[in-house]
C-alpha cells in the first residue's frame, strides 16, 4: 500500500494583535510553484491507490444512481408570448436541452413544433468543463444572451445567439460575473452586464450595444466598497432593471426603465448600516421589502412617481419570515418562511388579507418558479418532500385553483409508502432546540442503531430544506439513515436563526451539529461507529471545526471544498471574496474578531489526537475557497494525528468550487465518495438497484 504524501515544512509565520501562529504549509498557496503542483497531483495518486479496492462498490453504486436517471427528464413549459419555454435532459446526456414552442395554449403544445434554444450537450464539445448559468432573451424572442465558463472560475464570457437561425452574434464580453449579471433593455438594442475585479467581486455595471466592440461600451456604475458586491435583475413585469449594491447586512438598490436604456439611474433609498430591502414592480407602485425596524421583514408599496411617500402592505411577524414577491398582473405571491418550512403567500388585492397555500405533507419544499410572464393567468409553483419528486403545479390567478401538471419521473422500483421522514430536535448546549429532517426506510431501525449520514451547512443564511433525490434511494435502501441538521447560521427558523449563526456567534453552528448528533445517538438512531458527518463549502468549515471539537461522535467526516483557514484567508484582501466576508465571519483586524475566528479555526486547531476518517475534496481553480485551504489541513493533520484513520485530498485540477461539470460526471463523484463513507461504516458492499 503507498504511503500517504508528506508535505514538506519551511517554517512561516503570521504575527497580529501579539499573537504568533505558526504556518509550516503557506508555502501551498503558490501554484506556480511546480513543488505544489507535484505535492497536489502525489495527493491524487494516493486518493487513487486508497479508492482501488473499493472500485467495485463505487461502481456498483454509479449502476444504481443511473438506473435512477428517468430516460426524459422535461420541465413544464413556461409561456412568454406565442412561446411555451421549457428544458428537458435525456437520460444519457450530461447536460440539458433548453427549448421552446409556438402555441396558443398549453392545450396546444403536443402539437407543436419543438424549436432548440440552447443545447449545451453540442456547446461542450470536447472539453471537459463547461457551465452556463444565466440564460436572457430578448423581449422579441429572437435572440438570447448567455453565460459561459470552461475553467471553474467565476469569470464568464456573454455570448449572444440568433434563435432562428442558430448563428452566434460577433458580440462577445468576457469577464463577466457568473450570477444576475446579464439583462437586456426592452428593445434589444442594449445589454446590460456585471464586471468582476481582480479579486472577482462584481463591481462594475456596463451598458452594451448590440453589433459593437465591446471596447465601446459604456460604464454606467461602479461599487467601490469592496464590502459591497453588484448584481442586476429585471423587475417581474419586464419594465424596469433594478440594480443592487448588497453587502452582508446593507442593500441599495438603483432603478434604470427598460424602456429608455440611456436615462440615468434613480436611486430608490441609500444604503443604511443594518438596513436590507428588495424591491419589485405591481401596477402603478413598487413594492419594498424591509428588514427595517422588522426582523422578518414587512411589505411597503410607494408610487413610481414618489420613492419615498410610502404605506405599510402586509405587517411584520416574529413567527413569519418573508423573503421574495412575485407581483403578477392578476395577484401577488409572497415567498416566505414559517414553522421551519418554506411557505407561499397569496395577496388577491391590494387590499385582501395575506392568505398561506396549504400543503397535503408535513415536511415539504414550495417556490415559485422564476422567468415567469407577468400577464399570465396561471403561476408555476414547485412542491416537493423527501418522499415525493418535483411536482409542478398551475395555480388559477383568476379562481386561485391549483392543478397538478407534472410529477417528475422516477426511473425504477420507488414506493414512497416504503419509507418515512420526519422532523425531529435537539437540545443546544444554550437549551435552543435545533430542527433535524430525517429520511429513512420504515425498516431501518428494526434491528437496532443504523448507519447514519448527518449533513449539515449553517452559514449565510442559506437554508437546507427537505428536498427529493432519486440517487438517495440505493443509500436508504441499504439501511442508511440520512439527516439533516438544521443548524443556526441558515435561516430556516427565521433572520434570527441567521444572525444566531455567524460573526461572534459562529460557534453555535459547531455545537448545534453536535447537539444534533448527539441526539440521534441517544434516541437510539445509529452509533459513533456508524455516523459520518457531511459539509461543503461553509459546510466544510462546519464539519472541519466539528473534526476537532467532536470528532469522537464520528467514524468518517466528509468536508467538500471546506473553508478550513478562517484567519488566513479573512485577512489577505488579494483572495476573491474576502472582504465581502467581514460581515458573515468577521474582520480579523479587529482583535475581537481574530481572537475568535481563532478558536474555531479548522487549521489552526489541530491537535495531537485521534481524528475520524477524512474523505476531503477540492478545485485548483476555485476562486471561492482555495485549495490550499484543504491542502495545508490535511498535510498539518497528517503530521500531528495519533490514529491510523485514512484521510484522502481529491484535487479536480481543471474545476473549480462546483467540481466536475456534467450530471454523470457529478454522479460519478458522488459514488467515490459514498463507497469511501459506506466502507468506513461498515455497510455491505453489496449495492443493489
Amino acid at each position: 500500500m503507498m504511503q500517504p504524501p508528506i508535505a514538506k515544512r519551511i517554517p512561516y509565520t503570521h504575527e497580529l494583535h501579539g499573537d504568533v501562529r505558526e504556518d509550516d504549509y503557506y508555502w501551498l498557496k503558490d501554484r506556480d510553484n511546480p513543488e505544489v503542483i507535484d505535492y497536489l497531483e502525489d495527493e491524487n495518486r494516493y486518493y487513487d491507490e486508497v479508492m482501488r479496492p473499493l472500485e467495485k462498490l463505487t461502481e456498483q453504486i454509479y449502476e444504481s444512481m443511473v438506473n435512477r436517471v428517468p430516460d426524459m427528464e422535461e420541465q413544464v413549459p413556461v409561456q412568454h408570448g406565442p412561446f411555451f419555454y421549457y428544458s428537458r435532459l435525456e437520460k444519457n446526456k450530461q447536460y440539458p436541452i433548453y427549448a421552446r414552442k409556438k402555441a396558443t395554449s398549453r392545450a396546444f403544445l403536443s402539437e407543436a413544433k419543438e424549436e432548440i434554444v440552447l443545447d449545451l450537450n453540442e456547446l461542450s464539445g470536447e472539453d471537459d468543463y463547461l457551465s452556463v448559468t444565466v440564460q436572457r432573451r430578448s423581449n422579441d424572442h429572437k435572440r438570447i444572451a448567455y453565460l459561459e465558463n470552461r475553467d471553474g472560475t467565476d469569470r464568464y464570457t456573454i455570448h449572444i445567439k440568433d434563435i432562428e437561425t442558430g448563428a452566434l452574434l460577433p458580440d462577445q464580453i468576457p469577464n463577466v460575473y457568473i450570477y444576475s449579471s446579464v439583462e437586456w433593455s426592452r428593445s434589444g438594442e442594449y445589454i446590460f452586464y456585471i464586471t468582476v475585479d481582480e479579486n472577482q467581486r462584481p463591481y462594475q455595471l456596463w451598458r452594451h450595444r448590440l453589433g459593437t466592440e465591446s471596447a465601446e461600451d459604456e460604464l454606467i456604475y461602479e461599487e467601490k466598497d469592496t464590502t459591497y458586491t453588484l448584481f442586476i435583475a429585471k423587475s417581474q413585469s419586464g419594465k424596469f432593471i433594478f440594480v443592487y449594491s448588497h453587502s452582508k447586512t446593507t442593500s441599495e438598490i438603483r432603478l434604470l426603465d427598460a424602456d429608455s436604456p440611456l436615462s440615468p439611474l434613480q436611486l430608490i433609498d441609500e444604503r443604511r448600516n443594518g438596513v436590507l430591502y428588495d424591491v419589485e414592480h405591481w401596477g402603478d407602485e413598487l413594492l419594498i421589502l424591509t428588514n427595517e425596524g422588522a426582523l422578518n421583514f414587512e411589505l411597503l408599496s410607494c408610487p413610481l412617481d414618489h420613492f419615498q411617500s410610502r404605506e405599510k402592505v402586509i405587517e411584520h411577524r416574529e413567527d413569519r419570515y418573508l423573503q421574495g414577491m412575485y407581483p403578477f398582473r392578476d395577484g401577488l405571491l409572497l415567498f416566505g418562511r414559517e414553522n421551519g418550512l418554506t411557505q407561499i403567500y397569496i395577496l388577491r388585492n391590494r387590499r385582501s388579507e395575506l392568505e398561506k397555500l396549504q400543503w397535503n405533507e408535513p415536511l415539504y419544499t414550495v417556490s415559485v418558479l422564476s422567468n415567469q410572464s407577468y400577464e399570465s393567468t396561471e403561476v408555476l409553483i414547485q412542491f416537493e418532500s423527501l418522499l415525493t419528486p418535483k411536482t409542478t403545479f398551475g395555480l388559477n390567478l383568476l379562481t386561485w385553483n391549483k392543478q397538478c401538471l407534472q410529477v417528475a419521473p422516477v426511473s425504477g422500483e420507488y414506493d414512497s409508502s416504503h419509507y418515512y421522514q420526519e422532523q425531529l430536535w435537539a437540545t443546544a448546549e444554550d437549551g435552543v432546540k435545533v430542527p433535524m429532517i430525517a429520511v429513512y426506510r420504515k425498516d431501518a431501525l428494526d434491528h437496532g442503531p443504523a448507519p447514519l449520514i448527518l449533513y449539515g451547512y449553517g452559514s449565510y443564511g442559506a437554508n437546507s430544506d427537505p428536498r427529493f433525490s432519486p440517487y438517495n434511494i440505493p443509500l436508504l435502501d441499504k439501511g442508511v439513515i440520512l439527516v439533516t441538521a438544521q443548524v443556526r447560521g441558515g435561516s430556516e427558523m427565521g433572520r434570527g436563526w441567521y444572525e444566531d449563526g455567524k460573526m461572534q456567534y459562529k460557534r453555535n453552528t459547531f455545537t448545534d451539529f453536535i447537539a444534533a448528533a448527539n441526539h440521534l445517538i441517544e434516541v437510539g438512531y445509529t452509533t459513533p461507529s456508524q455516523m459520518a458527518a457531511r459539509g461543503g463549502s461553509a459546510g466544510g468549515l462546519l464539519v472541519g471545526a466539528v473534526a476537532n471539537l467532536a470528532g469522537e461522535l464520528f467514524k468518517v467526516i466528509v468536508p467538500a471544498v471546506p473553508f478550513v483557514d478562517v484567519v488566513t484567508t479573512m485577512l489577505d484582501e488579494t483572495i476573491p471574496l474576502t472582504t465581502l466576508e467581514w460581515d458573515e465571519w468577521g474582520d480579523p483586524r479587529k482583535s475581537e474578531d481574530y481572537f475568535y475566528m481563532k478558536s474555531y479555526s479548522p487549521y489552526d486547531n489541530v491537535e495531537a489526537k485521534d481524528y475520524p476518517h477524512l474523505f476531503i475534496t477540492t478545485g485548483l481553480n476555485d476562486p471561492r475557497v482555495g485549495y490550499w485551504e484543504p491542502a495545508k489541513w490535511i498535510a498539518r493533520l497528517r503530521a500531528m494525528k495519533t490514529d491510523d484513520n485514512i484521510i484522502v485530498l481529491k484535487t479536480n485540477m481543471d474545476a473549480g468550487h462546483f467540481g466536475k461539470s456534467g450530471r454523470f460526471n457529478h454522479l460519478k463523484e458522488s459514488a467515490e465518495c459514498y463507497a469511501f463513507v459506506l466502507d468506513k461504516l461498515g455497510v455491505s458492499v453489496e449495492v443493489t438497484n
